[in-house]
């Protein structure tokens, strides 16, 4: 078998291949490709472990949403704050950030103070909580706390003499 040839036409040095590719690409391009498929498969069944369990009829389970409090009425509807509300809270950040605009209609505080569960007071304390159970059921993680209180501040009626 003939050496293969440089593009000038010589032979390598002392009769060797040349390698192609990158430098340092010793390993044979079927190696790499089998240590990824078999880094891909342990990631995919890392993942299913930790996926929920699916339901009776095939289906994904739900996340456990608690119902706001009674008498009040959210800013949309419950279809579009699923699909838009971090860019709405996002929109509202930065106008009372930068603008000092508060009190809009659209305010974490306002959400809090609604989506508060009845047993723990909080948005994101435990699994079933408004904010934890949709964003755990997404893989998201809340940021939002890490500031923010995630209960509703208690306010205290002054009495009058």
């Amino acid at each position: 078998m003939a050496h293969p040839r440089s593009a000038f036409g010589a032979s390598p040095s002392r009769g060797r291949r040349q390698r192609t590719g990158k430098a340092g690409s010793a390993a044979p391009a079927w190696l790499r490709a089998r240590v990824l498929l078999d880094l891909t498969a342990l990631v995919f069944a890392l993942a299913a472990c930790t996926l929920p369990a699916l339901a009776a009829d095939g289906r994904t389970p739900q996340p456990v949403i608690e119902a706001a409090r009674a008498g009040t009425q959210c800013i949309a509807d419950p279809a579009t704050m699923r699909r838009e509300h971090p860019a709405i809270l996002e929109h509202q950040r930065d106008a009372t950030v930068r603008g000092g605009i508060r009190g809009a209609k659209a305010s974490l505080k306002a959400c809090i103070d609604c989506h508060a569960s009845a047993v723990s007071g909080s948005v994101a304390k435990a699994e079933s909580n408004f904010c934890v159970s949709c964003h755990a059921y997404a893989a998201v993680q809340i940021d939002c706390f890490g500031c923010h209180a995630s209960r509703p501040q208690v306010t205290l009626a002054r009495q009058l003499p």
